[in-house]
Parts: C-alpha cells; sequence; structure tokens
C-alpha cells in the first residue's frame, strides 16, 4: 500500500517549482548514518514503499531504520489519447517534494559498511542523487 495522506484540504494541487536548498531536515537525528539528497525533485510514494522494503530486508532486525519523508503532494494526470480543454485531470499519485540537503532515510545501530551497502540498495531505487552521512556530534 502506496504511503498517502488520510486527508487533505485540497484534493488537487498546482505543481510549482523546487527552488532552494532544505533548512530543516538536514541533520542526522535519529539514527548513526542518513541518506541525504543532492538535488531537487519528486519522489513518490511507491518508490519510499520500494525503499522501505529493500532496506529492511538488507538490515534484517540487527539496525533501525527512519523515514524522514511523506508524501503530502497531489499529482494529477489525465487519462490517454484524451482531447484538449477537458479540465484538470484526477489525482493518480502522492510525492514528497524534497529539496537539497534533506535526510530521506536514516539507519541506526549498524556499522558503516553495513549503511553503505544498505544505501546503496535504496539509492539504486531513487530518482535522485544521494550521499550518505553519518552523525555529527555537537558539544
Amino acid at each position: 500500500m502506496a504511503l498517502m495522506p488520510k486527508r487533505v484540504k485540497h484534493r488537487k494541487e498546482q505543481r510549482g517549482r523546487v527552488k532552494g536548498n532544505a533548512t530543516r531536515g538536514i541533520q542526522v537525528s535519529f539514527g548513526d548514518w542518513g541518506l541525504q539528497v543532492l538535488e531537487p525533485g519528486h519522489i513518490r510514494g511507491t518508490t519510499i514503499e520500494a525503499c522501505r522494503i529493500a532496506a529492511t530486508q538488507y538490515v534484517r532486525g540487527e539496525g533501525k531504520l527512519y523515514i524522514r519523508i511523506f508524501p503530502n503532494k497531489p499529482v494529477t494526470a489525465r487519462p490517454l489519447e484524451t482531447r484538449m480543454g477537458t479540465g484538470k485531470g484526477e489525482p493518480d499519485h502522492w510525492v514528497a517534494v524534497v529539496r537539497p540537503g534533506k535526510i530521506l532515510f536514516e539507519l541506526a545501530g549498524v556499522s558503516e559498511e553495513a549503511a553503505r551497502e544498505c544505501f546503496a540498495r535504496v539509492a539504486y531505487k531513487l530518482p535522485l542523487k544521494v550521499r550518505l552521512v553519518g552523525r555529527t556530534i555537537k558539544v
């Protein structure tokens, strides 16, 4: 089952542009290792679910996975071979809007090599460039 909100204020939204860098959610907060996105864009709810399954299958109960994004923006689509001028299409899928610097997933309780291998499998499923980041300790 793909991720989607329980209810929304507006059923259809405009697409908009993803400008600037992320200001929130840019540090590893929950785990020891994080997967940081380097490009702006949208990530589908089905993609997030596929990444979750790939990560949990690799970790196999040794570590804990944290998902830091949620798809809350509807994207509409028109049926194929439809003539012009019949209005906006119906909501087709849900996406999470991500800006560069946002932490997508976090892992706790695993070594760096295990986190690197796990996030390599996750990155293969993502449509954007990502990198592995570690937790920075603040004093």
